[in-house]
């Protein structure tokens, strides 16, 4: 599961049985921490959730910043609830990216808004799985 965590939603991807293509599901809309972690415990057993990626939103320079610190602590929260391995991943550039793949897809304004999110969740799990493949295929 490919998690991009913001302030007020959660974008949320898995990928295939086979770890190979990641897919976004929806944005969370955030309520509160505990009821986000409720929301995510039944993600995770709805689809067999192995391991979770959370972009971690360093600063350009390599540095962590208010909203690192802010997802580090969602991590340390999430961890006391689910009993699986947590990774970061630089998530650098993951919605910039997202916003310009929506606006190539000539989406409107509106529905960039509310997808935008669920894309950068899927491009985060997407780079996860892809040097995880490479790491696996090296000679």
């Amino acid at each position: 599961m490919g998690l991009d965590i913001g302030t007020k939603t959660i974008g949320i991807a898995v990928s295939d049985e086979l770890s190979l293509i990641a897919q976004g599901l929806f944005t969370l809309k955030r309520k509160g921490l505990q009821s986000d972690i409720r929301e995510l415990e039944k993600l995770i057993e709805e689809h067999s959730v192995e391991k979770i990626v959370i972009g971690l939103p360093k600063n350009m320079n390599n540095t962590l910043g208010t909203s690192a610190n802010m997802v580090l602590s969602f991590i340390e929260e999430l961890t006391k609830s689910v009993d699986l391995p947590v990774v970061t991943w630089d998530e650098r550039l993951s919605t910039v990216a997202a916003e310009r793949a929506l606006l190539e897809a000539d989406m409107s304004r509106k529905k960039r808004k509310r997808v935008i999110d669920t894309v950068a969740a899927q491009l985060i799990l997407q780079g996860y799985l892809d040097c995880q493949q490479r790491l696996k295929n090296k000679p």
